[in-house]
């Protein structure tokens, strides 16, 4: 920004920190123009704290007994193997949001959404919207494929680069 002053920019930075705040949102950045040689580029951004819940208590099961090789074999079979937990983000047909806003998953409140899980969509058709700034931003699909997962509620915030969508 130039050598002087705008009066404004307080409380355009506390309006933006408040919008933060209400939001639950960690990070916002916005740059301003006033003319050829003076602009405003401010970023605002908060320290979430991580929440560590208690860990889960273990599960304990009677010992099997042995009986031969057989029967652990069998034991071993019927095990179920644990899922891989597979971060959204790292899945390479995932949607990611280009901005931070609120999502809705519909047009309208009381209107159908614009997809569901299951449903077959053409690249370039909306997926949802993304409000920013008091702006709907209609975010398209960038390839076409299947639906398999809706990430985000409506109505919820989301950050620059979160997952929205899984499209295969």
């Amino acid at each position: 920004m130039a050598n002087k002053t705008h009066d404004g920019d307080v409380a355009f930075i506390r309006a933006l920190a408040e919008l933060l705040r209400e939001n639950d949102l960690t990070e916002l950045q916005v740059k301003r123009d006033y003319g050829a040689d003076d602009s405003l580029n401010v970023r605002v951004s908060r320290q979430m704290q991580m929440v560590q819940s208690a860990p889960a208590p273990a599960m304990q099961t009677a010992p099997a007994p042995i009986s031969g090789p057989a029967t652990a074999a069998a034991a071993a079979d019927a095990a179920p193997a644990p899922a891989p937990s597979v971060d959204p983000a790292q899945d390479p047909n995932a949607v990611t949001s280009p901005m931070v806003g609120t999502a809705y998953l519909q047009p309208e409140p009381g209107t159908p959404s614009f997809v569901a899980v299951g449903d077959k969509v053409a690249e370039g058709q909306t997926l949802m919207i993304i409000e920013a700034m008091k702006t709907m931003n209609q975010i398209p699909s960038p390839k076409s494929g299947t639906v398999k997962r809706i990430l985000v509620e409506d109505g919820a915030p989301v950050e620059f680069g979160a997952p929205l969508m899984i499209i295969e």
